[in-house]
């Protein structure tokens, strides 16, 4: 006889791995701003800043913008941060390390 699915053990557990991908999404969005240097700005620009890259539309402006990002990256020195032992099999969503939005880095 199979052994039933305890659906409340997999629910939590999915809810557990949502939380932790939501956490390291944010601690992943506050290293990038520092990294880029915009935790230099007060609140209301930065938020101002993200909103107006939000909102862009021109795909013109947008390319140039992952252009510049993409350059930023590449010119960082890459420091590899200890990495804790988990299952890496599982899909993360994020890659790399940091993730902007529509490579919506800087502002031109």
């Amino acid at each position: 006889m199979r052994k039933p699915r305890d659906f409340d053990a997999e629910l939590k557990a999915l809810e557990d791995k949502a939380r932790e991908l939501k956490n390291r999404k944010v601690q992943q969005l506050g290293e990038l701003v520092i990294a880029t240097g915009a935790d230099q700005l007060s609140t209301d620009e930065l938020a101002g800043a993200l909103v107006a890259i939000a909102e862009t539309k021109d795909t013109g402006k947008r390319e140039a913008w992952a252009k510049r990002g993409a350059t930023f990256f590449e010119s960082r020195p890459r420091r590899t941060a200890p990495t804790p032992t988990r299952d890496r099999r599982s899909p993360s969503g994020q890659s790399g390390g940091t993730q902007s939005p529509s490579g919506g880095t800087g502002s031109q």
